[in-house]
């Protein structure tokens, strides 16, 4: 293009096509105010918190943000990266980012990751990929299963982004994934092996959803029928019997009744039935993060002994392995099909 513009012209990139990784986000550290503000930026957005402003506003600046983060940022600490002084959803989606860089480097595609709440910020993700010469980029929220207060909202912050845009590029949304038959066959086959990797034979394999409010549902989301067609696709993949696995619900919030059943409870009740051997996993998230490695594995453990369980053990999440990764590319190819 350069040769045929005038010598005057402004300069102007080589045109690139972009993949944008979306997360949730994370604090930048575990003091108080780290973890304040990326809270008060979660819980303030309205596909998260549904109820009206003039009500939630004192609710949450008042009390929530009173207490709340202080007990948070310990939790944090539990499971923080010291070494890099990073959140682990943070390390992990740095590495899913280099993983499929590095897979769609020969196409020339450029790839980046921004968080729906913290750094770095969707915007500007965005406006460093524009500038870059992304002219078409595909936006992919790594959550496999569609919620209003997940993928929606993250894509809502690209979309606010692009409309303050001069030279706005052309973009996709990369839908849901819970169905997919990659995504199953990875999942089911992290499954298999972490089961076979035990030092016990668990009697029950737990998976556990992050939790939203039964309102959301009855209003038309479909989180939750997309939770139990995973797992129930994953268990016919593995050809277990239904009573295997199970779907529960974790990280309820507030006083409202929440998708239920609920993780925790579940967990101290399973030994009065005589199920002292379980597995969990987290089918909902695409990297270990503070729900997984501090609710799940340390917290959910903790729970289930002391209820009289004997064995408990946590099956990572697809992280930045060779077969997740695999996944996430499979997904994206596809969703770039006629710009490749």
């Amino acid at each position: 293009m350069s040769r045929t513009l005038p010598p005057d012209h402004p300069f102007i990139q080589e045109q690139k096509i972009g993949v944008l990784l979306l997360n949730l986000g994370t604090p930048d550290a575990t003091d108080y105010w780290s973890v304040r503000r990326y809270l008060k930026e979660f819980l303030s957005d309205p596909r998260v918190i549904e109820t009206p402003k003039w009500l939630w506003w004192p609710i949450l600046n008042l009390a929530i943000l009173s207490v709340r983060p202080q007990k948070a940022g310990h939790a944090y600490a539990t499971i923080w990266d010291k070494e890099r002084n990073e959140s682990p959803l943070r390390v992990i989606t740095e590495a899913q980012t280099r993983a499929l860089a590095e897979r769609l480097a020969g196409d020339g595609v450029v790839v980046d990751y921004a968080m729906r709440y913290g750094n770095p910020s969707t915007r500007s993700v965005l406006e460093r990929m524009q500038a870059a010469g992304c002219q078409r980029i595909l936006l992919l929220p790594l959550y496999p299963q569609y919620s209003a207060t997940t993928t929606a909202t993250a894509n809502d912050k690209a979309f606010d982004a692009l409309k303050t845009m001069r030279w706005q590029p052309a973009v996709r949304t990369a839908p849901a994934y819970f169905e997919d038959p990659k995504y199953i066959e990875v999942l089911g086959n992290s499954i298999r092996d972490g089961v076979a990797a035990l030092p016990f034979e668990p009697e029950l394999v737990i998976t556990s959803y992050h939790g939203m409010p039964v309102d959301y549902l009855k209003k038309g989301d479909p989180y939750h029928c997309q939770c139990y067609k995973t797992t129930r696709l994953v268990r016919e993949y593995l050809g277990w019997p239904e009573e295997r696995m199970m779907v529960t619900f974790q990280s309820r919030f507030g006083p409202t009744e929440w998708l239920q059943p609920y993780t925790d409870k579940t967990l101290e009740e399973l030994p009065k039935k005589g199920i002292k051997k379980v597995a969990v996993l987290a089918p909902a998230f695409s990297a270990d993060c503070i729900e997984t490695l501090e609710e799940i594995a340390m917290a959910g453990k903790e729970s289930f002994l002391e209820a009289g369980g004997e064995d408990y053990a946590y099956i990572p999440c697809l992280n930045d392995s060779p077969a997740g990764m695999d996944m996430i590319e499979t997904v994206v190819r596809r969703e770039l099909a006629g710009w490749l």
